[in-house]
């Protein structure tokens, strides 16, 4: 049918060829939206458990922290996806761990410590990357390459995603009591350790995993704004899980779609989407600004 024929049938013609037209003809833009859903599922539950540990300026640094180590994996091998992806597990795990160590032996508070080291550690980044590279490095570095995406990159991205949903079952309730009362998880239980270092292992490789595909600007946009958004509109933690990986869904086609159309950039974009969704969430959710009452308490099951 010819769908200049029907008005009805071209307005739907048109919203179809909106919506799908980009992923149906483009590769590329299939490989980005498989990139963004494999983030989506891992990094929103990662985030809705740092946001209920009160750890989400933590992840914002971690995400800065792991550049000096994915720039000196480029500064070896260029543009090479294991040698990044190792230097940047290695250098966010070293910041965690110094950072808590200087915590534990000094005067300095943890949060403290870990600002100094996130900051030497962008500035190192940025530095070698600038030295040694170009421009057009410099950028793909600092805001991702979602839209060039190859089959390897895909394969560790949803590698990290399966890594990170499994394990996220295997310490579940460890994790839902440490954000609970993490002082009785101590004294009642031996998994305190395993979940506290667990969870710090799934905070890197997730973003690690957002570093190749939105950059280490934007990487904890997906699981610091999916989770806060949730909070909103639901209370109990399988809620939150769900309604962060929906929302963080939803943000990645929508910025991918925004980006293609306008020609913008897309990680920016879709971290737009998801800020949003966010003001959105905050003025109008159930537990926004306009219900005018303090949200109830989690219910936390383990």
């Amino acid at each position: 049918m010819n769908p200049l024929a029907d008005p009805g049938g071209t307005t739907q013609w048109l919203w179809a060829h909106l919506w799908l037209g980009p992923f149906v003809e483009f590769g590329f833009m299939r490989s980005a939206l498989l990139g963004c859903v494999a983030l989506a599922v891992s990094s929103a539950p990662v985030g809705v458990f740092l946001m209920l540990r009160r750890m989400s300026l933590t992840g914002d640094a971690m995400a800065h922290a792991i550049l000096p180590g994915a720039a000196i994996g480029y500064l070896v091998a260029g543009l090479s996806l294991t040698a990044m992806t190792i230097g940047g597990i290695v250098a966010g795990l070293a910041v965690a761990v110094g950072s808590g160590l200087v915590a534990r032996n000094t005067v300095l508070r943890e949060d403290t410590s870990l600002a100094a080291f996130y900051l030497l550690s962008l500035a190192l980044g940025v530095l070698i990357v600038s030295i040694r590279g170009n421009s057009v490095d410099l950028l793909h570095v600092l805001f991702g390459t979602v839209l060039a995406l190859d089959s390897a990159a895909l394969a560790l991205l949803w590698g990290i995603a399966a890594v990170t949903l499994v394990l996220l079952v295997v310490l579940y309730r460890p994790l839902v009591l440490d954000c609970l009362d993490p002082d009785f998880l101590r004294g009642t239980s031996r998994w305190s350790a395993t979940a506290h270092y667990g969870f710090l292992g799934l905070l890197v490789i997730n973003l690690v995993a957002g570093f190749h595909a939105l950059g280490t600007l934007m990487a904890v946009g997906m699981m610091v704004l999916p989770a806060a958004t949730a909070r909103f509109w639901v209370r109990g933690i399988g809620s939150l899980l769900a309604s962060a990986v929906a929302l963080a869904l939803l943000a990645c086609v929508a910025g991918l779609l925004v980006s293609y159309h306008a020609d913008w950039p897309t990680s920016p974009v879709i971290v737009l989407c998801l800020g949003a969704a966010y003001l959105f969430s905050l003025v109008f959710g159930p537990h926004g600004l306009l219900r005018h009452q303090r949200p109830a308490a989690l219910h936390l099951k383990a």
